[in-house]
């Protein structure tokens, strides 16, 4: 291992330790005795994917993060939520065992954890992800949410829609109009 400050190939391990993703090293140079880290993981099969135009492309989990973080933006989500989304769908697609995989797989997979982490970060990534033709599929789609979301609602999780109004009052809770108070 080269040392980032000199470039002297030789150093000398002082600590190892085991982490989640691999082994994290601390290391002392040689020549110059600078102390630095390295971090060790092994190296996974390349995996691809099969874009829906035919394309393959490889994996790129910071794509993918980007794109659950921007659904979870400004989401009271717990910290490191996000990342382990991620991480826990990127292990989904290496169990499977293969070197290819749909694009769309990958999407189906994060909307499933969107949907028990956060239904609005749900809805965010689905409206992109879908790519609605028009209001009409975007509203199916959330009233789908709503029917089946109230089951596991995390704890943080803002109402999508009000509850249902008492009967004999309007949409929003409020009297027909020209309605006498009962």
């Amino acid at each position: 291992m080269r040392c980032p400050y000199c470039q002297h190939p030789d150093s000398k391990v002082i600590d190892s330790r085991d982490t989640d993703t691999g082994i994290r090293r601390r290391r002392e140079c040689l020549r110059c005795e600078s102390r630095f880290t390295t971090y060790e993981r092994p190296e996974a099969q390349t995996l691809y994917l099969i874009k829906k135009d035919g394309r393959r492309e490889e994996f790129d989990l910071r794509k993918l993060q980007s794109g659950v973080r921007i659904a979870c933006a400004k989401r009271p989500l717990p910290v490191g939520a996000v990342d382990r989304l991620v991480t826990d769908v990127e292990d989904e697609l290496r169990k499977m065992g293969r070197s290819e995989v749909p694009s769309t797989l990958v999407g189906e997979l994060v909307m499933d954890h969107l949907r028990v982490l956060d239904h609005i970060a749900y809805v965010r990534f689905a409206s992109v992800y879908r790519d609605f033709a028009d209001l009409e599929s975007l509203r199916l789609e959330v009233e789908t949410l709503a029917a089946g979301g109230q089951v596991g609602t995390p704890q943080n999780q803002m109402l999508l829609f009000p509850p249902e109004p008492a009967l004999g009052r309007g949409r929003r809770g409020r009297r027909p109009r020209g309605a006498k108070p009962a």
